[in-house]
């Protein structure tokens, strides 16, 4: 399967609404993800990422401007041990909590389902990374509507083992922009992922809709031990 850009995957598509990206740097040493949400309400573009502990959690950035706080204040990273959880919502919770009293990833999941925003029925999108002793491992997850109609959860789950180096998987809400907004379909996209973290943060910032982005968050975790590197942008400043 070809590798994709992530720059063009991006700047062809105005509205993916939140992604997700995991992956492993060309030279091997770093487990990588991303995390990105878009908005086109002024409730949705009302938000900043701020740190809290090891994950970052989403704000109002007026907090008069905010309507309803149910699917747009979450933490979308948690860190349990060696695991780093990132989701598009709540969910991040359930995963932590569930893992922590030893359930898996997919079990976890099997009590959620997609967003109650009707029409659009918004995925709920999850990733695992798991990185121990010089090992590294991950998984994604979408829980959707079948075709949009809410009696039916459709649950999948990709694992990738020992991922190789330079190449990253990339999952997002939606399809593109429209009314009511097309859910993702297929698998995880495979998508090139750079050793360098600034450039690859300034590349996938710069090529998100610029009338509808809202928040980026890059990590780049070292797979010998285990140290971070963390950078957040947020539009609203």
């Amino acid at each position: 399967m070809e590798l994709r850009s992530l720059e063009q995957e991006l700047r062809s598509n105005a509205y993916p609404g939140r992604g997700i990206v995991i992956g492993r740097t060309p030279n091997g040493a770093y487990a990588v993800t991303a995390y990105f949400i878009m908005g086109r309400s002024e409730n949705s573009r009302n938000r900043i990422f701020i740190t809290e502990g090891e994950g970052i959690r989403t704000q109002a950035f007026d907090p008069a401007k905010l309507v309803d706080p149910s699917l747009v204040i979450y933490a979308p990273v948690r860190v349990l041990g060696n695991k780093t959880i990132v989701t598009n919502g709540d969910q991040t919770d359930t995963i932590y909590e569930c893992m922590d009293k030893q359930m898996t990833f997919e079990q976890a999941l099997r009590t959620r389902e997609f967003e109650p925003d009707a029409p659009n029925y918004t995925p709920r999108i999850s990733g695992i990374m798991h990185v121990e002793g010089g090992t590294f491992n991950y998984a994604m997850s979408i829980l959707k509507s079948s075709q949009g109609n809410p009696k039916s959860c459709c649950r999948f789950t990709f694992a990738y083992e020992n991922p190789m180096p330079g190449e990253g998987r990339f999952i997002h809400t939606y399809q593109c922009d429209g009314t009511p907004l097309p859910s993702f379909e297929g698998e995880p996209k495979p998508v090139g992922i750079e050793d360098d973290m600034e450039q690859f943060t300034k590349g996938l910032w710069d090529s998100l809709n610029e009338e509808n982005k809202v928040s980026l968050f890059v990590r780049y975790i070292e797979i010998a031990t285990g140290e971070y590197r963390t950078k957040i942008i947020n539009k609203n400043q």
